[in-house]
């Protein structure tokens, strides 16, 4: 097996969270990481608590202008990618349901969820594509399993079981790549967003994603996992 020695991770939202928790992991197992926010002073910041081996870059994935400039800004840093992990979202929902909520947010909700994922890997597959062992690991939720639906978190599911189906169809396209593409439960973790009555802390979170980014069988592709298991879509 090749030495992580020289090995890039980018890990979006890796400023908090579980996001700070892959990263921490990641960088652990010898991995050089990029950190990403919407803010780079909140990505910078995260990058000097785990110096070194740490870049911080601006990038909002509901922006193609700022992932644009990203990849450019990287492209001269690196010459390839060897992991993603699409980590950053959000979930607006609150005071809504199925039957209330509004396009608008409906929109924002799928923008950065979903369509940020799948825009970071086109974005990001010419570096991605120069790796030997390329893996990207979507940040998803029970709440995008068809059995986990909730009517009163309608754009957070929505948008979680959208990017499960991304998951599957570039875990497809990507196979002449040779890239692997799977997606996560993390559980409900201690966090900004899980709040403080969650039982799972960042790191039980983000085990099952640092195992998938690095040690998984590479025959694991297209699949939605919870603690290093398969589980239903």
């Amino acid at each position: 097996m090749e030495s992580t020695q020289n090995k890039w991770a980018l890990v979006t939202g890796g400023n908090r969270g579980i996001g700070f928790a892959i990263a921490q992991g990641l960088l652990a197992k010898g991995y050089s990481i990029i950190i990403t926010s919407r803010s780079f002073d909140n990505a910078k910041l995260a990058a000097q608590k785990l110096q070194p081996k740490v870049i911080p870059l601006e990038l909002d994935v509901t922006d193609d202008r700022s992932i644009n400039q990203a990849v450019k800004t990287l492209h001269q840093k690196i010459t390839r990618l060897d992991v993603l992990i699409n980590n950053a979202g959000v979930y607006p929902d609150k005071d809504v349901n199925i039957l209330t909520i509004d396009r608008e947010l409906l929109d924002s909700t799928m923008n950065a969820n979903t369509f940020g994922a799948i825009r970071m890997v086109q974005a990001f597959l010419p570096l991605l594509e120069k790796s030997p062992d390329a893996r990207v690991v979507n940040v998803s939720s029970g709440y995008g399993a068809l059995e986990g639906l909730s009517y009163d978190v309608p754009s957070y599911c929505l948008s979680k079981l959208a990017l499960n189906g991304a998951t599957i169809m570039l875990a497809q396209a990507l196979q002449s790549f040779g890239i692997v593409v799977n997606s996560i439960c993390p559980g409900w973790v201690k966090t900004d967003m899980g709040g403080s009555s969650a039982p799972r802390t960042p790191a039980e979170g983000a085990d099952t994603a640092i195992w998938l980014a690095t040690d998984a069988p590479r025959n694991i592709n297209g699949k939605f996992l919870r603690d290093r298991k398969v589980i239903s879509f």
